[in-house]
């Protein structure tokens, strides 16, 4: 019996953090942004660097580095802003650069080990190989923004 393409792979967007490469589900995606003015906001969580107006919209954005409590991203010219819809809201994450979009066999993708551990393990979805000896972390942006985190980020929004 044969499967069906469609149902075997998956579309990922690749974007790196210190050196590590990270993906998200490509219909989770709507644009990719260079870094543009991020306005700071008062009494927000640490890993919220500001809003930015994108076309009008005003969208909240996470410096995914300080997220996964890797220290505080520093803006270069390669620093994009992966804009995705997490739950219905538009979220913009800061990353270190945005690579490509990659196609993955869903049977390459295997569950996080639990001996990663660590704040980072609670937002994977799984691990894949790529390449020869590179591993690709597939984000589950569900949980990168928890609902508490959803709930205030609502409120700049609204």
């Amino acid at each position: 019996m044969m499967t069906n393409q469609k149902e075997t792979n998956m579309k990922v967007i690749l974007f790196e953090i210190n050196s590590e490469s990270y993906g998200v589900p490509v219909e989770q995606v709507l644009s990719i942004e260079k870094v543009d003015d991020i306005t700071r906001l008062p009494n927000a969580a640490s890993f919220v660097k500001g809003v930015m107006n994108l076309r009008g919209l005003i969208v909240p954005i996470i410096d995914v580095r300080n997220r996964f409590q890797m220290g505080e991203s520093v803006v270069t010219k390669e620093s994009r802003i992966i804009v995705v819809d997490v739950e219905d809201m538009k979220v913009g994450l800061l990353v270190d650069s945005s690579k490509e979009v990659l196609d993955i066999e869903s049977a390459k993708i295997e569950k996080a080990p639990e001996i990663i551990g660590g704040p980072s393990a609670n937002y994977l979805n799984g691990v894949a190989q790529i390449g020869d000896n590179e591993l690709l972390l597939l984000l589950n942006l569900d949980r990168v923004l928890n609902q508490d985190d959803v709930a205030d980020l609502l409120k700049i929004e609204g």
